[in-house]
């Protein structure tokens, strides 16, 4: 009698069929005068209308939203700018220089779909107030509120972040 198996992949696969999701990938790029944001629905469902929010206040070097010259941000500033997908934001958000969270109403996102902005993100614990590390951005906290909940994760020293969504019909 011959043995026939199946490779992990295809059985994953099969598996994850059923249950499509809307889940969304959140990036951080560190870089020189901006930072930037990448939020992507890597899922295969289009997320409906909602709330995105990215809070510092666990963040493992005390991050803060460096947005205007004055306040408590350090020597470069840069404001809130859509990079890409706008027209996905019902709003561009009302982010202060110092603040530790900004939260975006959404019209959705759709599959494959990207929202990006830049923003300066400065460190008040490290040594270099300026650039932001991986590390020094780890524990913060994305979320999603959307009708069937609050879905949040906290990002790690790659400083990349899956928020994963409930089943969705795809």
């Amino acid at each position: 009698m011959k043995k026939f198996t199946l490779p992990l992949s295809i059985i994953t696969t099969v598996a994850l069929a059923g249950s499509a999701t809307a889940d969304l990938q959140v990036e951080f790029i560190e870089g020189a005068p901006k930072d930037r944001f990448v939020i992507t629905n890597v899922g295969y469902c289009a997320l409906g209308a909602g709330q995105f929010a990215i809070d510092f206040v666990n963040s493992s070097a005390g991050l803060i939203f460096d947005v205007t010259n004055e306040g408590p941000g350090v020597k470069v500033f840069q404001p809130f700018e859509v990079t890409s997908v706008a027209e996905y934001l019902m709003a561009q958000p009302s982010v202060k220089d110092g603040d530790q969270r900004a939260v975006f109403d959404m019209f959705g996102l759709g599959v494959s779909k990207t929202i990006a902005f830049t923003i300066d993100v400065d460190d008040t614990i490290g040594t270099r107030a300026i650039t932001v590390a991986d590390s020094e951005i780890s524990g913060t906290t994305v979320s999603l509120y959307a009708a069937g909940g609050t879905y949040s994760a906290a990002m790690d020293t790659e400083a990349q972040v899956l928020i994963f969504t409930p089943s969705c019909d795809a």
